[in-house]
């Protein structure tokens, strides 16, 4: 027999071992466009604390991997501490309305807010199991909020005062006003903290309201996007001293970034309102926040190499979430913040990128690429049962 009619007459067992082949390569065909594969995060629904209306918001995050943010309990809002799948709630102050939010967290797990206190409303410090009061600045109104906290346990905020709403510094027990910009209505607002002590937040200036960079006793006014109605604001610092926040700009309201004394428009996701806010940024420069899109207000982040993505594209389409605002960012890239889950309630979410290890296709993409290897098992096995050619 020659070699050509071996060929075109092939045994029928080695024409179902290329069938079998084939069914294995169409498996992982469908595994690589599956969902799972094509998703970046893998999402956690942090869920609420019991009694409440089945609402929670996610608004800091620490290196990790504990999330504080605020849920409706039975008593009322209250500060929570998500930790390896349990979320406790921080109780409030003594003596108040009974209700409380949590804003910032250290790697340490001290956690800052405001809570209802016998006084008023109050900043606090949750530290070991026990909430601190504060305080708040002389000759104001009994009020003052937490925003940020340092690894040092440096407390940033604001604080009702003699001469207006003033941005403070709590460190070592003492509350210090931070002053504001020349020229402005004498208020200020802190939100973010870095390792060095430098302070961001916004402040009414000459112009207007305008984000700052507090660093070693002097406030910067870090000016806002050209063509716009010369408002800024500033949310978040990192250790290497980049900012994010918002400006008002040409084209509507647009999240920025502040490196190196250069402002730069983040801009927006496609088809939204023209609009977006930044509210975090990790040491990497990755930053996270909220822009309009074609469906509605989405949660996005930005990179460098990136520029922005709705955090909506890079989740599993399957889960039934819509992420509609990115608070918070740390080292490892795992973002906190709240959306609308599949059962339409607002909860507080947690993402983790995928690793090698832990990217694992959905169960009825194994269950091809099973079926497609068993069919080459099967024709390997009737290839060693049958007799030779």
């Amino acid at each position: 027999m020659s070699k050509v009619a071996s060929a075109a007459g092939a045994p029928p067992r080695r024409t179902a071992f290329v069938r079998a082949l084939a069914s294995a390569a169409c498996a992982a065909a469908a595994l690589a466009a599956s969902p799972a594969l094509a998703a970046q995060y893998i999402l956690t629904d942090l869920g609420d604390l019991p009694g409440g209306s089945d609402y929670s918001l996610a608004t800091g995050i620490n290196a990790a991997g504990q999330v504080v943010g605020t849920s409706v309990a039975a008593t009322g809002n209250r500060a929570f501490l998500w930790s390896e799948g349990v979320m406790t709630d921080l109780g409030d102050l003594p003596g108040g309305s009974d209700l409380s939010y949590a804003y910032g967290i250290n790697n340490a797990g001290q956690v800052v807010g405001q809570s209802g206190a016998a006084t008023g409303y109050r900043a606090f410090l949750w530290s070991g199991g026990a909430m601190t009061d504060l305080g708040d600045l002389p000759g104001g109104g009994d009020y003052s909020i937490a925003n940020g906290i340092n690894n040092a346990g440096q407390v940033v905020g604001y604080s009702e005062a003699a001469t207006g709403t003033r941005a403070f510094l709590w460190s070592g027990g003492v509350m210090t006003d931070l002053g504001d910009l020349p020229g402005g209505s004498d208020f200020s607002y802190a939100y973010g903290i870095n390792d060095a002590g430098q302070v961001v937040g916004y402040s009414a200036a000459a112009t207007g309201l305008h984000a700052f960079l507090w660093s070693g006793g002097a406030m910067t006014d870090l000016g806002d996007l050209p063509g716009g109605n010369d408002v800024s604001f500033a949310y978040g610092i990192n250790e290497a001293g980049q900012v994010v926040g918002g400006s008002g700009a040409a084209t509507g309201y647009r999240a920025v970034l502040w490196s190196g004394g250069v402002m730069t428009d983040l801009g927006d996701l496609p088809g939204g309102s023209n609009f977006s806010y930044a509210y975090g940024i990790n040491n990497a420069g990755q930053v996270v926040g909220q822009s309009g899109a074609a469906t509605g207000n989405s949660a996005f982040l930005w990179t460098a190499d990136g520029g922005m993505q709705d955090l909506n594209d890079l989740i599993d389409p399957l889960v039934g979430w819509v992420l509609r605002e990115a608070r918070a960012i740390n080292a490892s890239g795992q973002i906190v913040g709240y959306g609308v889950n599949a059962a339409g309630a607002t909860h507080a979410f947690l993402l983790t990128r995928f690793t090698d290890s832990a990217t694992v296709p959905e169960p009825a993409t194994w269950a091809m690429l099973i079926a497609g290897f068993g069919a080459v098992g099967t024709a390997l096995r009737r290839r060693r049962r049958a007799p030779a050619a």
